[in-house]
């Protein structure tokens, strides 16, 4: 399921691409042709991401909701207006496991397309291509017609005169008044994307202290913290050496403050770059490899039965929640 970063970086290609615009609204599947039909014709107004979730208002004060789950993904078409920080991950924008990639010699910050730019034309060209956001985010075969036919269960099309986007598999999809947003949104904990201040943070804090829940399914819980999904969930758990199994109330303040500041830290990093990168202060052909492979850029993540990076333990995988987790025994004890 996309984690809290990539719902932020899909909104704002949403921002760049579709925000003024006058948009068609349709179901290609027919499964949301009533919610097409009130949107249709109408101008995007508004784009933003809270944790998991996306929201586009249009001009008459309606919004859609989207939420992709376990295999929702949109596919961007036409002449894309790429984000800084998609075009500095040469469109690829993901998990950086996609053939071609090219990292020049000393470049820490950026990857680079097969000519050693840093994007197609430069940072933010319009480009005619197809890019497939999702969790994993890669650039797909480029459209030779505009727009393209519909491929597969497409749920929702959004097209302007150059941009076309295309949703299949969301958990959820629906059109909602203000006051059913704020409602959705209220029921959502801080996002620090959004609120990365004493407020947030207190807020967080204030509901950890008073829950006994395990603090590794807590973190997962979209109404106490928005975002963290099952890779920045162990991730961060590692970081902190929290026991996955630790009563969340049994922790200090001191403790879930941290936890709070590293979340931040961490989404923040996966916005700017398109990773989850959870190793910090790798330089050189380090960071370079932790760019190209998942297996470089985590702790614990998809590591069970491998040595601890740092204490040699190996790592386990259990089910917490119906979802798999992974811990150090030793480091997390």
């Amino acid at each position: 399921m996309p984690e809290g970063h990539s719902v932020h970086r899909i909104t704002r290609q949403f921002q760049r691409n579709f925000i003024g615009h006058r948009v068609t609204v349709s179901s290609p599947q027919g499964r949301f042709a009533t919610g097409a039909t009130q949107l249709s014709g109408h101008s995007v107004t508004d784009a933003r991401a809270v944790g998991k979730q996306m929201f586009l208002e249009f001009d008459h004060g309606l919004w859609l909701r989207i939420h992709l789950g376990l295999y929702g993904a949109w596919d961007f078409s036409g002449e894309v207006l790429m984000d800084a920080t998609m075009a500095s991950a040469n469109g690829r924008m993901g998990q950086t496991n996609q053939h071609g990639t090219k990292v020049a010699a000393g470049a820490e910050a950026a990857t680079f397309d097969a000519d050693g730019e840093n994007s197609i034309f430069s940072i933010g060209a319009p480009r005619r291509t197809r890019v497939r956001m999702s969790e994993q985010e890669k650039e797909i075969e480029p459209v030779d017609i505009f727009p393209p036919e519909p491929v597969g269960q497409v749920r929702v099309r959004l097209l302007t005169d150059t941009v076309c986007a295309d949703l299949r598999g969301p958990t959820a999809c629906e059109v909602l008044d203000p006051a059913q947003v704020d409602a959705v949104i209220a029921r959502l904990g801080p996002d620090p994307e959004l609120e990365n201040t004493p407020a947030a943070e207190e807020r967080f804090v204030s509901v950890v202290r008073k829950k006994p829940t395990p603090i590794g399914r807590l973190l997962m819980d979209q109404s106490v913290v928005s975002g963290i999904g099952n890779v920045y969930r162990a991730e961060i758990l590692f970081r902190a050496g929290l026991n996955p199994h630790t009563p969340a109330k049994s922790l200090s303040d001191e403790t879930v403050r941290a936890l709070w500041q590293d979340w931040a830290h961490l989404l923040h990093k996966g916005v700017a770059t398109g990773q989850m990168m959870t190793m910090d202060k790798l330089e050189g052909a380090g960071y370079r490899r932790a760019m190209r492979s998942r297996a470089h850029r985590h702790w614990v993540y998809k590591r069970e039965g491998l040595p601890c990076r740092v204490c040699g333990t190996h790592i386990v995988l259990e089910d917490m929640a119906a979802r798999k987790l992974y811990w150090c025994p030793r480091c997390q004890a």
